[in-house]
This record gives structure tokens, sequence and C-alpha cells, in this order.
């Protein structure tokens, strides 16, 4: 006998759950199916930064990517909202705080470059301010003497990466949703007005389940699930390292980044400081040579050190806090650096969310997504992330 639900989501994390969770309270039977155990993977890997101001890799090439990347201003200022609201809506507390976030520049010449990205994001509505000089120091006391200016988003914080995907499940499970974990998804086809998922759970024996709507949350398998459909679109995985150091005084409340160089910093509430920002980390290789989806990437020593450095130049509070661990991650990007956000193309029924930032804007992907599944039309306006952009 096979199994029907009106919704199914492949992916329990940040981005699946929170699908799960929306859809379910609209009244929609909803089951999801994780590969491994809730936020396994990226979700959990990741340091809980809420960027909303464009990131280094959306600025470094120039100001007509930065232009590009841009586009997708309006789901961070609606992600701003819906993460100031996300602990009161499921109930429990996600360590979500918003104090600020700083992206840094040392020189005059990645000042200039900071007013110009100012510049592109006020236009987009942003709320963002130059602080420079004395008035710089004075407000942020613990930055090195030698910063000479800063980009200040006062809406700008972070989260509990390890509490907010496994609160959403919980969350959607309460409201009758199925999470089901260590299940391996083999195959999606078209059987009728419905789609059908076959996947195993711990066993080689294939079960089936049929819905009307099947969402696409897998992170890194997102390549692998849209094969399954005969669908090839550009988004692809990417290594990335973090570093945690020991406990040490509070010092930083803001959240910081760098317009001139890879740079992630925040500070626990527990007093560890997590550096991140994009350093590449590798994937592993198959004999075909291509990357290892099902093994954690491997550290690259020069990444480790280069975080730290440069995180210890603009925050010398640093300086004497040793570190305590590494690890790795990984995210999916796209060529143009706008997230896939909609319908897959020729496949009616089939949704897909991922690329960018995908923990930052997640909240406002599965808003939307819920949306397109019940037939409303979105409040934003998502044609710049259509899927169909890259038909050829």
């Amino acid at each position: 006998m096979v199994e029907r639900t009106d919704v199914l989501v492949i992916g329990g994390g940040l981005l699946g759950t929170a699908i799960a969770w929306s859809v379910v309270s609209s009244g929609a039977d909803t089951v999801v199916l994780e590969k491994d155990q809730v936020n396994r993977h990226a979700s959990g890997q990741n340091a809980g930064s809420l960027h909303f101001q464009l990131e280094y890799r959306m600025i470094a090439n120039g100001l007509k990517e930065a232009q590009r990347a841009a586009e997708a201003m309006p789901l961070h200022l609606d992600a701003a909202q819906q993460w100031a609201t996300l602990s009161g809506s499921i109930g429990e507390d996600l360590h979500v705080s918003a104090a600020g976030g700083l992206m840094l520049a040392e020189n005059s010449e990645q000042a200039l470059r900071l007013e110009e990205k100012i510049e592109l994001e006020r236009s987009w509505g942003l709320d963002v301010e130059l602080v420079t000089g004395s008035e710089l120091h004075r407000r942020f006391p613990y930055l090195a003497p030698h910063v000479v200016a800063a980009a200040f988003c006062p809406i700008e914080g972070k989260a509990n990466s390890r509490l907010v995907a496994p609160a959403l499940a919980r969350a959607a499970a309460r409201r009758g949703a199925s999470i089901r974990t260590r299940t391996t998804v083999t195959s999606i086809a078209r059987q009728g007005n419905r789609w059908r998922v076959g996947y195993h759970r711990d066993t080689s024996e294939t079960v089936y389940i049929e819905a009307d709507s099947v969402v696409l949350a897998g992170g890194i398998w997102t390549d692998q699930l849209l094969a399954m459909l005969g669908v090839s679109l550009p988004v692809y995985p990417v290594a990335l390292t973090m570093v945690a150091t020991v406990r040490a005084r509070r010092a930083l409340p803001q959240l910081i980044q760098h317009v001139g160089a890879r740079l992630s910093l925040k500070q626990t509430g527990e007093g560890n400081f997590l550096i991140g920002g994009g350093w590449p980390a590798t994937f592993r290789s198959t004999v075909a040579g291509s990357p290892r989806l099902d093994v954690a990437p491997s550290l690259v020593a020069s990444s480790v050190q280069r975080s730290v450095l440069v995180a210890q130049r603009v925050l010398p509070e640093l300086r004497s806090a040793a570190v305590l661990r590494m690890w790795t991650g990984a995210t999916t990007l796209t060529p143009d650096q706008l997230p896939l956000l909609g319908a897959v193309p020729g496949r009616s029924g089939i949704f897909v969310a991922t690329g960018g930032s995908a923990f930052t804007l997640g909240p406002t992907f599965a808003r939307l997504l819920a949306l397109l599944i019940m037939g409303v039309t979105p409040d934003l306006d998502i044609t710049p992330y259509d899927p169909r952009r890259f038909e050829s």
C-alpha cells in the first residue's frame, strides 16, 4: 500500500523543518524525509550568523556583481522580520539576538568600497550607516585602532544553529507533521496527478509515498535530487571552514564582517568566539572525480590560519583566546549568487529552495514556498530567484 500526503519535504535542516512547520500550520498533511538526523548537516554546522548586509563574496568582484547580489535584498529584509518573531511563533527560545553587525575597512581604499556598498544597500531599503574615526572607536571600543571605518546595520545578529532546526521540527510535529529520519530518497517520479517518491529507511526495501507537492530542501544534495527528475540546474556545493575558541570574557556583542577579506566573527553567550566567513575546505573526491557529499570535507590548514589571523587583526581581544576546535561544513551557491526559489521548470508540483545565505534566509524561503504550495501569490516578487532563469 502506498502512503499519501499533501506535501512531502525532502531535507531536515533549518529550511526543510521551517517549510514543514509553515505548510502544516496552513492545514496541509506534511511529511519530512531526512537522510540522517535533523540538523545533521549545513544547518547545524554553520555558525548561526544573521547577515543582512551584502557579504564579502557578493562584493569582492566589483559593483556589477554586487548589484546583482543585491537583488536578494527584499529577502534579507523579510528574513530580519521573520527571525525577530520566530522564537515566539514556535514557542521555543532560539537564542536569537540582534545587537547589530559591522562590516569593517582597514584602509582608505576599503573605506571607499564600503561607501559604495552602503549606497547600494540603502537604495534597497536596508538600514545601514557609515561610522568612521573617533566615533567608530567610541561606539565600538573593542576594534583595533587601525580600523578606519565600518558599515553598521542594527538589525543584524545571530541565532543558535544547534537549536533552530530541531525546535522547528518539534513545532511541526506538534501540529501533525511526520518527521522521518535516516531515510534515503531513491526516486521521484510522476504517478498520475501526484508525485511518487521512493525511499528506504535503514533497510534495502524501498517504500513509496505519494504527494501533491514535493519540496527539495536537501542543501548540497539538491543537484542529485534534481537529477532524479531529469532536471539540471547550476547549483554547486562549497566546502567551508569554521573555528571556535575557548571561552573568553564577554567583549563582542556585534556580528563582524570585513569588506576586504573573508570574515564572519561573533561571540556566543558562553563566551566562545566563532570565526568563519567563507574560508574554503576541501571535498574528498569519488573515483570519477566528483565531490563526496557523504563525508565531511577536509580542513585546509591555510584557511584555518588565515581566518584566525584576519579575526585577530581587527579584534585584539582574540589574541589571547586559544583555538578550541575546528570543523567544516558545506553550502550551495549558484553562478549569479542569487538563490533558487520557486517551482522546478517543467515539473508541476515540485519546488526547490537553495543557494545564497540559506541559514539567514531559511524562514523567508519557507514562508514564500508555503504560499506557493497553497496556491497563493507571494507578497514578495520572487521572479529574480525563479529557477527558470537558468533554462537554456
